[in-house]
């Protein structure tokens, strides 16, 4: 009887594709987007161990805001607390882990709509009805397992590893790049969701690189860019990125006479930040976009989808009439690109697909295989 040879893992396959340099460079092969054991360990050693967004911080106003996501399967909560200071914290009960709270809203205390028991908004355990006669029941032992939370430059970031670097370090060269663009004061004017048939990662390299711009983009922005005038420069540790320098057309996409800070082509400088492993956002003078996601399937992400300006469009006459225009053509935009990356995962699924060489503007998404590559290797 013949030996049958052993088919090779993803990893090793994603492996060996990674193995030369990037003058030679392949697209990730498919079993790294199709295979339910590649997910489960991307969620182990990429969501468990680095930090991922919730979006905007400005969602979470006042004391009792709160919002509910899932991190690696993990139900978080993050919230404002009585103090005024972000929070996150287990989303599971300590009694029976009944799921504690649902979507986003505004609370007092964190109630279990299971059997009452109730946390204030620090995790500590306020009330546990019917408990009074288990001798072992000491409720100042029970609280709600924290997270590490914060605030970077207007984002809330969210680790579930308490020993993971706060992304200040990891994303210090950012602020070498973008800093002096004052991202934290941009103002978030539309918060969406949605779920697409596609690999989160496929949706994360489509936006990762512009070189699709011109075809999958051909009725909306396709023919403003220029292939020649994009810069695709290695990316860093913890992020990569590319720049695009848009005309005097586009009015939201340059610097508003106000701002007094950017200068030279820094006033009309479109940057696309992929900060790994799942928060990708374009930042430019005027206005700001992004997606932050969250892997279902192999075939499915969560895609929370935001956006607004720089505060000194706010005040225009005309800053509504804008901003609706360019939130019609972000829109289409999106649905342009939902085409795209679903297109994309159906042919990752095929019998006779197989992955291409990359393009010079491509970059990016070599760069995001080799910190894949290096997380799950590790």
């Amino acid at each position: 009887m013949k030996d049958e040879i052993a088919t090779p893992s993803p990893l090793a396959e994603l492996r060996d594709a990674l193995a030369g340099p990037f003058a030679e460079a392949r697209a990730m092969p498919k079993s790294v987007y199709t295979s339910p054991e590649f997910l489960a360990l991307e969620q182990e050693r990429l969501f468990a161990r680095d930090w991922v967004s919730a979006g905007r911080a400005s969602r979470l106003k006042v004391p009792g805001d709160y919002l509910t996501l899932e991190v690696a399967d993990e139900p978080v909560i993050v919230l404002r607390d009585r103090d005024g200071a972000l929070r996150a914290m287990s989303n599971v009960c300590r009694h029976r882990m009944s799921v504690l709270l649902e979507g986003e809203g505004n609370t007092r205390t964190i109630t279990c709509p299971y059997h009452a028991w109730t946390y204030n908004l620090d995790g500590t355990l306020r009330g546990a009805p019917g408990m009074g006669l288990n001798e072992a029941f000491c409720r100042g032992d029970i609280a709600l397992p924290q997270i590490a939370c914060e605030e970077w430059k207007g984002w809330i970031m969210l680790c579930l590893d308490p020993a993971a670097p706060p992304p200040s370090e990891r994303l210090g060269a950012l602020d070498a790049l973008i800093g002096h663009y004052r991202m934290e004061d941009y103002v978030e004017l539309f918060q969406e969701r949605f779920r697409w048939a596609t690999n989160w990662k496929v949706l994360g390299e489509n936006f990762m690189e512009s070189y699709h711009l011109p075809a999958c983009h051909a009725g909306t922005i396709g023919g403003t860019v220029s292939l020649e005038e994009m810069t695709c420069p290695p990316g860093e540790e913890g992020f990569n990125y590319h720049w695009i320098l848009k005309n005097e057309s586009a009015k939201l996409a340059l610097a508003h006479e106000a701002n007094t800070w950017l200068e030279g082509e820094d006033r009309r400088k479109t940057w696309l930040i992929s900060l790994y492993p799942s928060l990708f956002i374009t930042l430019t003078p005027g206005y700001f976009w992004y997606l932050s996601l969250t892997p279902v399937s192999p075939g499915e992400v969560d895609v929370l989808y935001g956006g607004g300006l720089a505060p000194e469009f706010l005040g225009e006459a005309e800053a509504e009439e804008n901003f609706h225009a360019l939130k019609t053509l972000l829109d289409e935009v999106n649905r342009e690109d939902k085409g795209c990356t679903e297109a994309v995962y159906r042919g990752l699924t095929s019998r006779l697909g197989k992955p291409g060489p990359l393009s010079h503007l491509e970059r990016p998404n070599w760069d995001f295989a080799q910190y894949i590559l290096s997380r799950l290797d590790a």
